[in-house]
């Protein structure tokens, strides 16, 4: 049964206008209740991650800047999010579900967050909307525990995953795939260990042959024990950072076979939420939500 990961500390004040739709995460959590895809008891508070799990991927200067607000005018520049004390406290949340989304995982399948997927937090610095990787730092958590022995990373946000590509560089124990828009930010890409860069303006068709071409390849080549998901909505035609061309519906079917493919080869799968930036903040709210409603259809 999937439990899912959220906490009020995920929605913060930001700026008249700005364009991270903050929103989306509490209005997630109401539609998932109010639809009755998930019962209240489904949902945990996951608390704040540990500063040893963050000292795994993160370096303790970056950190240190990130926690006493010491970070550069051109870092905050970088980051797209002014620091403050909430700022923090969503990024340690928001790990922490993750670090934790992945336990359940191991323990029912799969787990669920509803926020993470910053994959443009580097060792050393944020950017992107992103101040700690998340799904680096669950990963991390797993191995050494040594509750894992192969983790592979399914990034199909429409961005590519730079930060967990470069914190995993040198780590033979975790894959990074990224599927994304080739000629979108970030503008300068990392070397995932297997990169998909898709023309502008794809569509359901021809992304979805892509994936059904490379997902059981890759999970033959690579043998993992382990999936963590990032399930970014930003794939959509409606999107206004995303330049491919995904329906609705072909988002739905993107997840479903992601997390059938996980439940047929019994590969628990921790899923976090990624980006999405449509015009309509209904759109961006249906399709996460479509997401979580799927994996109750697949492992419920």
């Amino acid at each position: 049964m999937p439990c899912l990961a959220t906490s009020d500390r995920y929605s913060i004040q930001l700026p008249a206008g700005h364009r991270f739709p903050i929103a989306k995460y509490a209005l997630i959590r109401e539609q998932l209740l109010w639809q009755g895809i998930a019962p209240p008891e489904d949902f945990y508070d996951p608390g704040l991650c540990a500063e040893e799990d963050i000292l795994r991927v993160h370096s303790m200067e970056y950190w240190q800047r990130v926690r006493d607000l010491q970070l550069s005018a051109a870092e905050v520049r970088r980051l797209g999010l002014p620091q403050s004390p909430e700022l923090v406290r969503r990024s340690l949340s928001s790990s922490a579900g993750t670090v934790q989304s992945a336990r359940k995982a191991l323990e029912h399948g799969i787990g669920l967050s509803l926020a993470g997927g910053t994959h443009h937090a580097f060792r050393d610095r944020g950017e992107g909307f992103c101040v700690l990787n998340d799904i680096a730092i669950a990963a991390a958590h797993l191995l050494h525990h040594g509750l894992v022995r192969q983790v592979l990373v399914v990034d199909l946000d429409v961005h590519q995953g730079d930060g967990t590509a470069s914190i995993f560089r040198e780590e033979p124990r975790v894959f990074t795939f990224s599927m994304h828009a080739g000629a979108n930010y970030p503008l300068r890409k990392e070397q995932s260990d297997l990169d998909v860069a898709l023309d502008l303006g794809t569509d359901d068709e021809t992304y979805l042959r892509m994936l059904h071409d490379t997902l059981p390849r890759l999970l033959a080549q690579v043998q993992p024990d382990f999936i963590f998901f990032q399930a970014g909505v930003d794939v959509l035609a409606t999107d206004k950072l995303g330049k491919l061309a995904l329906t609705q519906a072909g988002c739905r079917r993107r997840d479903e076979y992601v997390l059938r493919l996980c439940q047929q080869h019994q590969l628990p799968v921790a899923v976090s939420m990624g980006g999405g930036y449509s015009e309509q903040l209904r759109d961006i709210v249906d399709a996460h939500c479509t997401t979580f409603r799927v994996a109750y259809e697949v492992f419920g």
